[in-house]
């Protein structure tokens, strides 16, 4: 019989070593979501009831480095509005993204709808933008309406098809390199680019009419090597090499 196994323990996923959960998103729609709603056994105890938006994502229960998977219910931002609370005590859940169609391997059947949501400290419109994003799944109101329950049930079935959903919450793993840049990026913002804006190039000391003013003196091969060109030697041509920087005006040798 199903749901003999028990892997939540005081709300946390507890597996044997070697053991994922890994399910695919028609796993998880048809074998938990449908079944928790249609009360019909589950192939594990293995997900917890948790309402994800009474805490925050670093403080629902579970491993934060893995990807962790909660039944929650949906709760009504306004009396008789479909939009759903996703506030949190420190932020809230912001869609992102158009709703993605979750179908079955045989049949091309669409069996659920996949949301993406991202969370942002703070209060809307002003929240600051995370790295935990949400996979929100629900279920498709017509093909669990056709599925065989009680007469008794029919009027709670409808209610639990909008109102249950299934979580999965994760913290986007950002690459060394990508941060690496971000942080270069914000270096360079607040420290060197916006002086360098505002500093003038000093141009004149190398436009000026005084040739003994002019240091011709070949420049260094290093890529930190001023912009002044190199007067070339020979003299059956009158073209100089020009240096790594072509922001400088070319010099030609006077005969």
């Amino acid at each position: 019989m199903m749901e003999k196994l028990n892997f939540v323990k005081n709300g946390v996923l507890r597996l044997p070593p070697g053991f994922r959960f890994h399910p695919t998103d028609e796993e998880l729609v048809v074998q938990y979501l449908r079944r928790k709603v249609l009360s019909w056994p589950l192939p594990a105890s293995i997900i917890p009831e948790v309402d994800v938006c009474k805490a925050d994502p670093w403080d629902l229960p579970g491993d934060l480095e893995q990807e962790r998977y909660f039944f929650s219910t949906r709760e009504a931002k306004y009396p008789n509005g479909n939009r759903s609370n996703r506030a949190t005590l420190s932020g809230y859940w912001k869609a992102t993204g158009i709703d993605k169609q979750i179908v079955s391997c045989s049949g091309n059947q669409v069996v659920g709808m996949k949301k993406t949501l991202v969370f942002y400290r703070g209060k809307p419109p002003q929240g600051t933008r995370t790295d935990w994003i949400m996979h929100e799944y629900r279920l498709v109101t017509a093909d669990t309406c056709n599925a065989p329950h009680k007469k008794n049930q029919t009027q709670n079935h409808l209610v639990a098809v909008e109102n249950w959903v299934l979580c999965r919450i994760f913290l986007k793993k950002r690459s060394g390199a990508t941060k690496r840049e971000d942080d270069g990026l914000q270096c360079c913002n607040e420290k060197g680019v916006g002086k360098a804006r505002r500093k003038s190039p000093v141009f004149y000391e190398f436009l000026s009419k005084e040739r003994t003013d002019l240091n011709l003196a070949p420049a260094s091969s290093s890529s930190c090597s001023s912009g002044i060109t190199q007067v070339s030697n020979d003299n059956a041509d009158d073209h100089e090499e020009s240096s790594s920087s072509n922001s400088f005006p070319y010099f030609r040798r006077k005969p």
